[in-house]
């Protein structure tokens, strides 16, 4: 599972690239060395709000849209992580959730 800050990258290159910039560019609109536009868009490091204001003005894009990670959900991970949990529940637990699941599924089937 990524991290935030690996999330927070990888909306900034996507957004980047959406624009049309290279990371060389956008780096020089917003003042810092192409090596530092690198660790952010990989998650080695986070950027100042200050930062992250001058990304947006020049990507024209609102604050907000850098932590909008919805599209980025990545179904083997979270098939993954469902199965992670489940294992770690006991029988009876597993139980409760596949019941859950099923009636879940059940009362959905129309959407």
């Amino acid at each position: 599972m990524k991290t935030t800050k690996e999330l927070l990258g990888a909306r900034i290159k996507e957004l980047r690239k959406a624009r049309k910039l290279s990371q060389e560019e956008l780096a020089e609109l917003i003042g810092v060395e192409p090596q530092h536009m690198s660790r952010l868009e990989v998650g080695k490091s986070y950027p100042s709000l200050d930062r992250l204001e001058k990304i947006a003005t020049v990507l024209e894009v609102p604050l907000k849209d850098f932590f909008d990670f919805s599209h980025l959900d990545d179904a083997g991970e979270r098939r993954a992580g469902i199965d992670q949990l489940v294992k770690d529940l006991s029988e009876d637990q597993q139980r409760f959730v596949y019941r859950m699941l099923k009636m879940l599924k059940e009362t959905t089937r129309g959407e």
